[in-house]
């Protein structure tokens, strides 16, 4: 079983900055894709972006693109999204998710393997 435990959410003022975290454990990642999905209340999971884990190869929604920025450590079996420029639309629970494709997946339904979430509020 893969396990995904996620950290870094909180409380930021709109323009500011968060790193949520990503640990993974169980298994080794080297063939899986990573992503991350966020979800408001009363809204669907929404795609936010995602990375080829051999590679590094990202993809991004454009709601956030320009502003996050996903990365990995291989060491730490670890993924980062680096949020910048936070607006209060982007308040919602951050999930971090794992698909075992070779290819860039953007669909919630795909991802094989779910963390528990982690809240981010964005004050204005």
């Amino acid at each position: 079983q893969v396990q995904l435990v996620e950290s870094g959410g909180g409380l930021v003022q709109a323009g500011g900055s968060l790193r949520l975290s990503c640990a993974a454990s169980g298994r080794t990642f080297s063939s899986y894709v990573m992503g991350w999905f966020r979800q408001a209340p009363g809204k669907e999971r929404q795609f936010v972006g995602t990375i080829k884990w051999t590679t590094g190869t990202t993809y991004y929604a454009d709601s956030v693109k320009g502003r996050f920025t996903i990365s990995r450590d291989n060491a730490k079996n670890t993924v980062y999204l680096q949020m910048n420029s936070l607006k209060p639309e982007d308040t919602a629970v951050y999930y971090c998710a794992t698909a075992r494709r070779g290819v860039i997946v953007i669909s919630a339904a795909e991802y094989d393997y779910w963390g528990q979430g982690t809240q981010v509020t964005v004050s204005s």
